[in-house]
């Protein structure tokens, strides 16, 4: 079941579902606007090696650029990069959450997540956004634009192992900034 903007309210309301910084403006009828964050995560244009190894680290193929809100970052045709949510978000065991681009910046041809649009129950962190321009044309962005919409969903009772146990290995627990894949972890557990 998804939340609607008064179960939203009284969720928070009871620190179950925290969202800081909080704008009451960005609650929506049954979701809450997220913000762009000043840090994004971007390719670098040249280097070695000149490709992506799924089974290496990407810290040395990414660097970390800054937008503010008087001067726009550029977001080229074709171009991705890894933004991250001005709000730091926490889920409780048993709510779930759904990111979603702003369908007006989708009409523009701004994508902001190509997979990644599930929040697990216990999340708590900054969402790293997958930021596409699928058009002609480069997209301006700026620090603290509304990016995307976050709605909520009630699970039938509370998982055993929330996002963040020990046991399930979780990699972006209480991330602050646009953080690159760690999918080669995958590859160093096996060994």
């Amino acid at each position: 079941m998804v939340l609607s903007d008064r179960t939203i309210k009284e969720e928070i309301a009871k620190g179950r579902l925290i969202i800081e910084p909080l704008d009451p403006s960005c609650i929506q009828p049954a979701s809450i606007d997220v913000r762009l964050d000043k840090k994004l995560l971007v390719f670098k244009r040249r280097g070695y090696p000149f490709y992506i190894d799924v089974k290496q680290n990407m810290d040395d193929l990414t660097e970390v650029v800054e937008v503010n809100s008087d001067s726009p970052l550029f977001l080229n045709p074709g171009e991705f990069v890894l933004a991250s949510t001005l709000e730091s978000i926490t889920l409780p065991d048993d709510i779930v959450g759904r990111l979603e681009g702003k369908s007006s910046l989708g009409r523009m041809g701004l994508l902001i997540h190509s997979t990644a649009g599930y929040v697990d129950p216990g999340w708590q962190g900054h969402l790293t956004l997958e930021l596409s321009n699928v058009v002609r044309l480069p997209i301006t962005l700026y620090y603290e634009m509304k990016i995307g919409q976050i709605s909520f969903l009630r699970l039938t009772s509370a998982v055993d192992k929330p996002y963040g146990s020990t046991e399930l290995g979780s990699r972006y627990q209480g991330q602050t900034e646009p953080t690159a894949s760690k999918y080669y972890e995958d590859f160093l557990r096996k060994s």
